[in-house]
């Protein structure tokens, strides 16, 4: 079983089980989405919930390894290498209709955001350690300096 968003929220220190227990009960009558409700009830920002989102979809698909992932270089051409570097996303295959790309748990809610604004594709996302993601941006998207603007690069949340 997969964490709900509230014992994420909890587990982060966000939220205090009572809290929690308070937006669930809400949540179970009105029907209203668990991150809206707390955002209202308690003042949680946007931004934690997004942040504890992100947390609760890796701890749903784990963690990856992009040197044992399958990657398509036919697909680097669906983005700029600003926009790979900008947005975090390495694209690696098509997989049952949708792009599958990768990107850090920080970097995803940024990513999806992207992707639905202006990929125009369906998209699946997988989660990889920062230097992993670096590594694979600097080898599909190389940048003016190689290894010296990889070891600079820091990716932000």
């Amino acid at each position: 079983m997969h964490a709900r968003l509230g014992d994420v929220l909890v587990r982060m220190g966000i939220l205090s089980e009572e809290q929690r227990d308070e937006v669930l009960s809400l949540q179970a009558t009105s029907g209203r989405p668990f991150g809206v409700l707390a955002e209202e009830l308690f003042g949680v920002s946007s931004k934690a919930i997004e942040r504890a989102w992100a947390a609760q979809y890796a701890g749903m698909v784990g963690k990856v390894n992009l040197a044992s992932e399958r990657a398509d270089a036919a697909v680097r051409d669906l983005l700029e290498r600003r926009q790979a570097w900008q947005f975090q996303l390495l694209p690696l295959r098509f997989e049952g209709g949708d792009l599958v790309m990768a990107t850090t748990e920080s970097g995803l809610p940024r990513a999806m955001r992207f992707v639905a604004w202006a990929v125009g594709v369906p998209a699946s996302f997988v989660i990889a350690e920062e230097q992993d993601l670096l590594e694979g941006l600097n080898e599909a998207y190389p940048m003016p300096g190689g290894q010296t603007a990889l070891r600079g690069a820091r990716l932000s949340a």
